[in-house]
């Protein structure tokens, strides 16, 4: 008799052609996740060659019930790394019928500013460290914390080992391997100041390619924690009170910024960026202001400032792009619920096509 893991890890390369195709998009509040699979008659690698595909909006918060229909648009293609062999992820955008994108479609916007000449010109580079944190399912509290108490202080958790201090690496290790074999441009991973919080990073990666990645990634990551029995939190503050917040730090560079004299475009650039700080932290992920409150590596939110290697900056610059005179910043505000089609394209409008 087989086993539900036996039939669930069927190969069936030996039997037919036919693949399944895993369709994701993102649902009504702009955070969840949603997907559904289908059979397609044959391996595809080109999204375009891909059929779009409906759903019911109503029940994911993005259509009325009396005209409910969504059509999905494939936009890119990763490896399935859960039922493997040619089977695929899909990341997918959401349209009305009559072809228009739908409130929630970020995606549509962030595509119109990466196929602007002058930004396609200038191959903006993005590499975004996503924060988020393993919670016990049925108390919602950090994987690792007695239930109702608290660990000890922050200070031996960052980058730690033992079972004392790192909770969740198997979750984490395998969400970076399925990465991998999915495609994605994962750079690393690793224990956060916060027990029971991680981070993975994706990039460096061009333009709207950087996006599509980060939802993938996260996508995998909830998909893996579901077979865990484990929630997986994007809250920018999960635990009040003196534990890390959570974010989404976005590290950027364009091609003028990585040629010699790029130093002085990157102070031009965070400059830009700095007349913008409010319309960016409207931008930058809800709840952020439980997280930018000067406190706990981060600057406060109503406040903008840009330093060398200082953590307590809304805009860091490393120790290797002063001393080179070229490199890249980290933008240090957006919250780890950030939409990362709206942060990379808002970065590449205000500081490629926006003329103050």
């Amino acid at each position: 008799m087989s086993h539900l893991t036996d039939l669930v890890n069927l190969d069936l390369s030996d039997t037919t052609e036919k693949i399944i195709a895993e369709y994701i998009w993102v649902g009504g509040s702009g955070m969840d996740m949603r997907s559904k699979a289908r059979t397609l008659p044959g391996p595809v690698t080109d999204p375009s060659k891909l059929p779009k595909w409906n759903y019911d909006g109503s029940s994911t918060g993005q259509a009325p019930g009396e005209d409910s229909e969504v059509i999905l648009y494939p936009q890119a293609i990763f490896k399935d790394p859960f039922r493997r062999g040619n089977n695929i992820l899909v990341m997918c955008d959401t349209y009305t019928p009559a072809g228009e994108p739908i409130p929630t479609n970020k995606r549509h916007a962030a595509a119109q500013i990466f196929s602007n000449p002058d930004v396609v010109a200038e191959v903006p580079w993005y590499g975004i460290e996503q924060e988020y944190t393993l919670l016990q399912k049925d108390v919602k509290w950090p994987v690792g914390w007695p239930i109702g108490g608290f660990p000890g202080p922050q200070g031996p958790y960052y980058c730690s080992v033992g079972a004392d201090k790192s909770f969740g690496r198997d979750i984490v290790d395998a969400h970076y391997k399925a990465c991998l074999y999915a495609g994605i441009n994962i750079s690393g991973i690793n224990g956060e100041v916060m027990p029971g919080q991680w981070e993975f990073q994706v990039g460096p990666s061009v333009g709207i390619s950087a996006a599509d990645e980060v939802w993938i990634a996260r996508y995998i990551l909830e998909r893996i924690t579901e077979i865990a029995g484990v929630v997986v939190s994007f809250d920018p503050k999960p635990i009040p009170g003196d534990w890390n917040g959570a974010g989404a730090h976005t590290n950027y560079s364009t091609k003028s910024m990585r040629e010699e004299g790029g130093y002085e475009i990157i102070k031009k650039a965070i400059d830009k960026l700095g007349l913008r700080h409010k319309e960016h932290i409207s931008a930058y992920g809800e709840g952020n202001e439980r997280r930018l409150t000067g406190h706990h590596e981060t600057a406060d939110i109503n406040t903008f400032k840009w330093g060398v290697a200082n953590r307590g900056a809304s805009i860091r610059v490393g120790r290797d792009t002063e001393k080179e005179g070229k490199g890249y910043f980290e933008d240090r505000r957006p919250a780890s619920n950030m939409d990362p089609y709206v942060v990379t394209s808002m970065v590449a409008e205000t500081t490629i096509l926006w003329n103050p």
